[in-house]
């Protein structure tokens, strides 16, 4: 059976492996404090329909209390451990399945078997409230073992705490014209791969949204990630195959085992 992965913008990805769907950092909103949406058009209502739904850390391009609350009842939904607390409105979204997790812990939603691990980014809500969560990534693991990164930056032990993955699904930038600390550029996102060395990578988490009135600064920063990473990866992870996808395109790949 093959494995669907459908970027819909930012780090907000479907994921459909053993007849589980799966969606990453869920995002469905046009516009977010001092952010809009300037590519893509927003995910069909079909795409917030999902088994499990994964949360990598609390910023709230990652967690979106709004686009969660729009999640079907039933939905598995996993955390970083702690983010109740630091994040009060996932208290009243009594109609997902909520489990706290933490770097190593593992959970079961049908075939698939989702295990997280440690991201190198701020676990604080910001801009307010000083509770921190993990920020995390997870390998999931069914027909195929795909990484979520999340936000991350680096970190000398990825390899080893990711461990074999067929397809690595990295960000290459962000949402402004500067990347912080705890973030992966192109040229870190193919050191990433190089060090991973799965079979397939999709670049995420560029492209997508960038701060009002900022459409005239470096705006390289918003358009070239995804092609700066292809051209990158070929250099430094030639053995690997980069899909940069659009928003909303689907990607089908075929796994031997």
């Amino acid at each position: 059976m093959p494995v669907e992965i459908t970027w819909w913008g930012h780090a907000t990805c479907a994921l459909r492996d053993s007849d589980v769907r799966l969606l990453t950092d869920p995002l469905f909103a046009r516009r977010l404090a001092h952010l809009r949406r300037r590519r893509g058009a927003l995910p069909p209502p079909t795409a917030r329909h999902a088994d499990v739904a994964l949360v990598s850390h609390l910023h709230a391009d990652h967690l979106h209390v709004p686009s969660l609350a729009r999640l079907a009842p039933g939905t598995r939904l996993l955390v970083p451990r702690g983010a109740p607390r630091a994040v009060p409105g996932l208290r009243r979204l009594a109609h997902l399945r909520l489990t706290e997790m933490a770097p190593g812990d593992e959970t079961e939603v049908g075939a698939l078997t989702i295990r997280a691990v440690p991201a190198l980014h701020d676990g604080r809500r910001l801009p307010l409230g000083r509770h921190r969560a993990p920020a995390l990534g997870f390998v999931v693991q069914g027909e195929a073992r795909t990484y979520f990164a999340g936000d991350t930056g680096l970190f000398d032990s990825m390899a080893e705490e990711v461990g074999r993955v067929d397809v690595a699904l990295l960000p290459v930038g962000g949402w402004g014209p500067y990347l912080g600390d705890g973030h992966l550029d192109p040229g870190r996102a193919a050191e990433a791969l190089a060090r991973l060395a799965p079979r397939a990578a999709v670049p995420v988490h560029y492209g997508t949204y960038w701060p009002i009135g900022m459409d005239a600064i470096r705006p390289h920063e918003f358009h070239a990630p995804g092609d700066e990473f292809v051209r990158l990866a070929a250099e430094r992870a030639p053995g690997v195959t980069v899909h940069r996808l659009g928003h909303g395109e689907k990607l089908r790949l075929e796994v031997a085992r």
